[in-house]
């Protein structure tokens, strides 16, 4: 009887160490479809501030006349860089030439500040 007690509460422990190891394994490993799943892209919200008033507020002292000509930074009206690379520019700056703006600004006002880059007309000058 006691040889019975033992060898089921041995199986109850080691089923219960089993069970135990595959949670922590399902935890540190989630599903491919877990994985694939990512987050959407950022976007400004409404409780943002616009694109164009930021970026005349903390922008435009370098970007003259509101980023459509050279001034201390580059002319940005027509620019051929990605979006990635501008919000990159935008959060980590540049040594030595622009601040990093990533501490100041949500995500959400970057990509405000993208959306009134992106929509500059470009008078070609």
């Amino acid at each position: 009887m006691w040889i019975s007690i033992l060898r089921d509460g041995a199986v109850l422990a080691t089923f219960a160490l089993a069970f135990s190891a595959a949670c922590v394994w399902a935890q540190q490993n989630p599903s491919p479809a877990a994985k694939a799943t990512a987050p959407p892209p950022p976007e400004a919200s409404p409780n943002d501030i616009d694109g164009p008033t930021l970026f005349a507020s903390v922008c435009g002292f370098c970007h003259q006349d509101g980023g459509r000509t050279e001034g201390k930074g580059p002319k940005l009206a027509g620019t051929k860089r990605s979006d990635d690379f501008i919000i990159a520019r935008i959060r980590n700056g540049k040594p030595g030439a622009m601040p990093a703006f990533g501490g100041a600004f949500s995500e959400g006002q970057i990509i405000a500040i993208l959306a009134y880059i992106r929509a500059l007309e470009d008078d070609a000058n």
